[in-house]
C-alpha cells in the first residue's frame, strides 16, 4: 500500500447512504469499466466508437485488471454501499488519469469529492512538479471551476477527443 491510501466518507449523497471513497480493487474492474464505457460517448469522436477500438479495449474488464495492477496508477473509487458512484485514478502521483462520475451522481457533489480526495492524498498544487489532465471537452468546465487551464490545444487521436491541462 501507498502512502495515498486515506478513505474518505461524505454522510450526504444522492442515495442517501453514506459515500465511502477507497481504494480501488481489481475485483471492481468490471463495475468501473462498465462506468467508464457507459459515459464514452462524452469523449468519442465517432457515436460507434469506430476509430477508438484499441482504446475502447483498454477500458473492457480486462484492461482495468491491467490498470489497477500498475504500479503507475492508483484508483479510488466512490461507493454508496455496494453502488458504485464514480472513480479517480491518478498516473505517476502527478497526472489526473481518469475521473469519472455516474450519470445519475454527476451535478451532486461526487466529483468534487474525488477531486479533493486526491488533491489532498498527493499534496497538489506541487509548485516543483506539475498536474496535469487530459480533459474530456464534456468535462471541461468542471477542470476549469477547480483550477486547471488549457495547456494546449483540442486533440483527436485514436478516436477520441481531449483538452491537454495543467494546475494552476
Amino acid at each position: 500500500m501507498s502512502s495515498h491510501d486515506p478513505t474518505f466518507e461524505m454522510t450526504a449523497t444522492p442515495t442517501n447512504k453514506p459515500m465511502l471513497i477507497r481504494r480501488a480493487v481489481p475485483d471492481d474492474a468490471p463495475v468501473i469499466s462498465a462506468l467508464i464505457l457507459s459515459l464514452a460517448h462524452h469523449f468519442l469522436l465517432n457515436p460507434d466508437g469506430s476509430g477508438a477500438d484499441v482504446f475502447l479495449s483498454a477500458l473492457g474488464p480486462e484492461g482495468m485488471v491491467r490498470n489497477l495492477t500498475a504500479a503507475e496508477l492508483d484508483y479510488y473509487v466512490a461507493m454508496a454501499g455496494s453502488q458504485l458512484m464514480g472513480l479517480v485514478a491518478v498516473r505517476r502521483n502527478t497526472h489526473l488519469f481518469h475521473l469519472f462520475v455516474g450519470e445519475e451522481f454527476q451535478r451532486r457533489g461526487v466529483a468534487r469529492a474525488l477531486w479533493s480526495h486526491v488533491k489532498e492524498a498527493y499534496g497538489w498544487p506541487c509548485a516543483s512538479v506539475p498536474t496535469t489532465v487530459n480533459s474530456t471537452p464534456y468535462a471541461l468546465a468542471f477542470y476549469e471551476h477547480v483550477g486547471f487551464r488549457a495547456s494546449g490545444p483540442r486533440v483527436e487521436t485514436n478516436g477520441i477527443a481531449f483538452i491537454p491541462m495543467q494546475l494552476t
